[in-house]
């Protein structure tokens, strides 16, 4: 995956805009593109940060007005020399202005190969390298708040931090092996134990952030529970604003799990309408049953719906939660219920039909999901591998720690703290190039032109 550094091109936008812009970068970056670009002058003479307006040329005919941004090293994206070429947005220039670039001499760039040269050059970190990706995959405001801290640096420091305190517990340890002789100790056992155990309580709460960060990042899964024929696909259908879910006075209608996602106040939203809880003899209505329960435990949020025309309402649920899942009762039909209607507590009365009391609703889903300190800039973990790495550090941790309990050798012992750092380490491969394997499976999901 680390390529070699000669000159590469791409679209960096899609295809169907007014405006495409395609990106050049490597050492011939600007000698190549002044073989097809005409200006005032050429671009291998022009200062870094400045446009200049010219014409593609393939030989006497012109392909396109276009402007020309000059990039120099190391002051750009990829740390080379770049140019970004902005041209009208129809495919077929954009595939000219590709094919006269490539027969200049240079190549069409892998997925993601900016990117992994702007980590290369010390540009980025990993952690804000995929960030990039996040970034561009963004669906909601909470989402890119998200991918923003990352890319910015949000915990690269804070782990950074960690491990700094990490290697001074280590360069106190191995000088203690250097003294072996004279039984020196150098690292105060008691202030040791409480650094880790500090550092331990900082892992945790970044390895804690992970169910919000891969929420929002993946959307927040809320299962619409409740009996049969109590609403639940009408307000499927109400929260999308369209007829995504079929709707009949027949009970059990629902026998599948549907899923539809909504944006709404800037957070994602996956919605499972699930089918109607009740006893039955039908194989295929239990089915859809079981497959309810298995939605519900996999949801951030259950909404449980009740019916609020029967004459008695109880909010307790025909199914169990854990501990970190919210529960929302919201009861359905207030339109039809008689006046008197007193609604359990901390009930949501709703008409899913007229769109009633959605506005509670709405704020309900967003007080179960703690988006402020996101959008304060608070690091919050939302890819997988760096929760894996969270994790292994920890065990590590405890590993060391129940070490030190044990009087554990030295040597030993600031090997335990070592394998902490190098799990930490590996989340942003600072001052090291992260294996190639795992490069090829972080860069290969990202697009050509980035």
């Amino acid at each position: 995956m680390i390529p070699d550094h000669d000159t590469i091109v791409a679209p960096a936008t899609a295809a169907g805009g007014a405006i495409a812009v395609v990106r050049v970068s490597g050492r011939e970056a600007l000698a190549l593109c002044d073989r097809i670009f005409r200006g005032r002058r050429p671009l291998t003479e022009a200062d870094g940060y400045t446009v200049h307006y010219g014409e593609i040329m393939d030989d006497d005919r012109i392909v396109d007005d276009v402007l020309a941004t000059v990039f120099r090293a190391p002051h750009s994206y990829t740390g080379e020399d770049s140019v970004e070429i902005s041209c009208h947005g129809s495919s077929y220039i954009v595939s000219e202005i590709l094919r006269l670039l490539t027969a200049a001499g240079g190549r069409m760039a892998q997925p993601g190969e900016f990117t992994i040269r702007a980590y290369l050059a010390g540009k980025l970190d990993l952690s804000q390298a995929e960030a990039v990706a996040d970034t561009i995959a963004a669906s909601s405001r909470a989402a890119h708040a998200l991918a923003s801290t990352q890319m910015r640096g949000g915990y690269s420091d804070e782990l950074e931090q960690l491990r700094d305190k990490l290697l001074h517990l280590t360069s106190l340890l191995e000088l203690e092996l250097d003294f072996s002789e004279e039984e020196v100790e150098f690292a105060d056992r008691t202030t040791l134990r409480e650094t880790m155990q500090r550092i331990g309580r900082e892992i945790d709460r970044l390895r804690n952030s992970f169910s919000l960060g891969n929420a929002i990042k993946e959307g927040v899964a809320v299962a619409i529970a409740g009996a049969p024929n109590v609403g639940k696909s009408t307000l499927l259908n109400r929260l999308l604003n369209e007829e995504r879910a079929m709707v009949s006075e027949i009970a059990g209608t629902t026998r599948d799990v549907i899923e539809e996602r909504a944006n709404i106040g800037g957070v994602l939203f996956r919605f499972l309408d699930t089918a109607g809880i009740r006893s039955t003899d039908d194989r295929l209505e239990r089915m859809g049953i079981e497959r309810t329960m298995e939605s519900i435990r996999r949801a951030q949020i259950v909404i449980h719906m009740i019916d609020a025309t029967l004459p008695e309402i109880s909010c307790k649920p025909d199914f169990t939660l854990r501990p970190d899942q919210q529960l929302l009762t919201v009861a359905n039909k207030i339109d039809k219920a008689p006046a008197t209607l007193t609604l359990p507590e901390n009930a949501i009365g709703i008409s899913a039909k007229q769109g009633t009391g959605l506005d509670r609703l709405y704020d309900a889903l967003h007080g179960a999901i703690d988006t402020e300190a996101l959008y304060h800039g608070d690091p919050v973990v939302s890819n997988n591998r760096h929760y894996e790495a969270l994790t292994t550090a920890r065990e590590a941790l405890d590993r060391a720690l129940e070490g030190l309990g044990n009087d554990l050798p030295t040597d030993l012992l600031s090997e335990d703290i070592r394998q902490v750092i190098h799990h930490l380490g590996s989340i942003t491969a600072r001052g090291a190039i992260a294996p190639d394997e795992v490069l090829q499976n972080i860069f290969s999901k990202f697009c050509i032109g980035k």
